[in-house]
């Protein structure tokens, strides 16, 4: 038996115990065989590291080919994203240093330089749906804490202009994304990349990130939202979360936005057995195990708009046929309308189909 990261699992590992939230909610039984839904599904529920059995089971369900990956092929082929992936890189390097500086010297965070330099990456990327179709294909290449930090700034920033916020609260909501996980950068780096087995004391480690992440950016004498987004952001609306076991009313609003879109990142980041993973996928997976953890206005906004940046978008259906998607279900965001030739199959009336792939 031995410990590892969600990061590290991949489809045919076998539990070893039974995982189960804050509260002592069941969230896998011992002896399941993972598949990739799983692991998605522990990371919507913000586990970080599972025993595992030695043994290794094949895959129950094989993931599909890779030519229904052609949606996010094409984007990563485009010109956007090759000027996207030359910025993107470059804002990584520098906002490395600039947290590095602030976590090994102690020197004092320049936070307005720190919006300025990554709020001018925004502007050069075309809409706000696109943004968050290139880091898909941005997982592949970097998936370090600077990298997620940087993709929670990302997704936080166009979640706030989603939910209509003011200009300042757009800022505040960018500004707690990119820092919300500065408390990793904390934890001994051969920890976090360690490819065995954690020890208990290790686990300790990871978990206690929220606290060192904020107890860093209280240091720094910045505003209260960003260091509660360190804080809490791993926190439930149901109280199932860590590491205070919070409830709605007690949580912080942008720790409820970071929420959202960090799990939203660690959903579709990029394994070692599969390529970017489709939308639909992840909002199914949302809509089964994740609106009552999540405050549920923010939630239904995020995946809504996602959805809706999709309408008119090829795919392939789970029984082979390809079709486009003409019509959002808001009561089943995973399953829309899509017409097939001259056949319209409604996914919300037809539970034994689904949306496999973006085409």
């Amino acid at each position: 038996m031995k410990r590892l990261t969600t990061q590290q699992l991949v489809p045919g590992m076998i539990v070893a115990d039974d995982v189960i939230t804050s509260n002592h909610q069941l969230i896998l039984p011992k002896d399941t065989v993972l598949t990739d839904s799983q692991i998605m599904k522990l990371d919507l529920y913000g586990i970080l590291t599972l025993h595992v059995k030695d043994e290794v089971m094949a895959d129950p369900r094989p993931l599909p080919a890779p030519e229904g990956q052609s949606y996010f092929t094409r984007i990563k082929e485009s010109p956007e994203f090759k000027a996207f992936k030359k910025v993107y890189e470059a804002e990584v390097d520098s906002f490395k240093n600039m947290i590095n500086q602030v976590v090994e010297k102690n020197t004092q965070l320049d936070v307005k330089e720190l919006l300025n330099r990554f709020l001018e990456m925004v502007m050069d990327t075309a809409g706000h749906a696109s943004i968050l179709d290139m880091l898909h294909n941005m997982r592949e290449y970097d998936d370090s804490t600077f990298a997620h930090c940087l993709n929670v700034g990302l997704i936080c920033n166009v979640f706030a202009h989603w939910l209509q916020l003011s200009d300042a609260e757009v800022e505040m909501a960018t500004t707690c994304g990119l820092l919300h996980d500065v408390g990793k950068l904390l934890v001994p780096h051969e920890i976090i990349t360690k490819p065995g087995k954690l020890t208990d004391l290790e686990y300790y480690q990871v978990k206690k990130h929220s606290f060192e992440g904020y107890q860093l950016l209280m240091k720094q004498n910045i505003h209260e939202h960003i260091c509660n987004a360190a804080l809490m952001h791993h926190e439930r609306s149901d109280g199932s979360g860590y590491p205070l076991g919070l409830k709605d009313a007690e949580i912080d609003t942008y720790a409820k936005m970071v929420s959202i879109a960090d799990v939203y990142d660690a959903m579709t980041s990029a394994r070692v057995y599969r390529a970017p993973i489709c939308p639909f996928k992840v909002i199914e997976i949302f809509e089964l195990e994740g609106l009552q953890r999540y405050d549920v206005g923010f939630v239904l906004c995020f995946l809504e708009n996602i959805v809706n940046t999709y309408i008119q978008n090829r795919c392939r259906l789970s029984d082979g046929r390809e079709g486009t998607i003409i019509f959002i279900n808001k009561p089943k965001l995973s399953r829309p309308m899509v017409q097939c030739g001259d056949q319209y199959v409604n996914l919300a009336e037809t539970p034994d189909l689904c949306i496999e792939a973006l085409l």
